[in-house]
């Protein structure tokens, strides 16, 4: 999209210049609306064997639409990359995936949420379990005021997924190293972990998470409140991880989606406008939203 207001000839008046500085926005708002009026995400929004299988999800707050007929498959062992405006809807989609919304009074979710085949929101299913197996990362680092072993032990010990203390310490252990942490911290798990760096603490929550060994871990902007360093290892861990877990996360750093993610969605408010592979998505959109996005045009 070019910008019309450097090509406006010199020989016509200051008002009908100002006329054309004020028709554009309008111009933009409707090539936005002609773009998103059909409704259908481009690129390749499904997949064979899908660890999620997500169709015409819509989700309003009151009266409000957040989330407007939004249909999506998550593959297993995959990281996909949700991005967007402010506002769009990525976080609120996000948690639908494992009923953080319930929290929320206001909150509806209508369509057919499937995890491996089984509706989420059947209201026999037991959300602890889910969430066991759907971990979640917040934007803030948020430790328990617990030591760095119970953080980790307490998701075990409320599932009871260990019987004997050397079980636990196993898992402990285990989480730690899952999370590159255990070196850091092998020699003070009794302290308390709201001593620890941001860094530190943000991976910690990731260990906490695994603890419970889920299937899939949810993230929401996990390293906006990092430095480039610890921002740096969350990265490295998300690709590891990456061979055990399925893994969404949302991100406003479009740098960070590129890094890490397998396939990039594109929300513009409450549309799923393009999901594709990354590397396709932000050298060749195929839809002009993403494409006016990714190249600093809006958002």
């Amino acid at each position: 999209m070019s910008n019309a207001s450097s090509n406006i000839p010199d020989d016509i008046t200051k008002t009908e210049k100002a006329a054309i500085k004020v028709a554009e926005p309008a111009q933009q708002d409707r090539r936005e609306a002609a773009a998103l009026e059909e409704g259908k995400t481009v690129g390749i929004p499904f997949c064979e064997n899908p660890k999620f299988q997500l169709r015409n999800v819509e989700v309003s707050y009151g009266d409000t639409p957040a989330i407007r007929n939004i249909s999506l498959d998550i593959a297993r062992n995959e990281v996909i990359a949700f991005i967007g405006p402010s506002g769009c809807g990525k976080s609120t989609f996000l948690r639908c995936l494992n009923r953080m919304n319930d929290s929320i009074e206001s909150c509806s979710v209508r369509g057919s949420l499937l995890l491996d085949g089984e509706d989420i929101y059947d209201p026999r299913r037991d959300v602890v379990e889910l969430r066991a197996r759907v971990g979640m990362v917040f934007q803030k680092p948020n430790p328990f005021p617990k030591s760095i072993y119970d953080n980790v032990a307490y998701g075990p010990r409320i599932h009871g997924l260990a019987n004997r203390k050397s079980d636990l310490d196993d898992i402990v252990e285990g989480s730690l190293r899952k999370a590159g942490l255990w070196e850091e911290v092998k020699d003070r798990l009794d302290a308390t972990a709201t001593g620890m760096s941001g860094g530190q603490q943000q991976r910690l929550c990731i260990a906490r998470a695994i603890a419970v060994s889920p299937e899939v871990i949810l993230m929401d902007e996990p390293c906006s409140a990092l430095d480039p360093i610890a921002t740096a290892k969350v990265e490295e861990l998300i690709a590891e991880m990456s061979e055990s877990y399925t893994i969404v996360i949302v991100t406003h750093s479009m740098q960070q989606a590129a890094r890490v993610s397998h396939r990039t969605a594109y929300f513009h408010l409450g549309h799923l406008v393009e999901v594709n592979e990354t590397n396709r998505l932000f050298t060749a959109p195929e839809h002009e939203l993403t494409e006016s996005y990714i190249t600093g045009r809006f958002g």
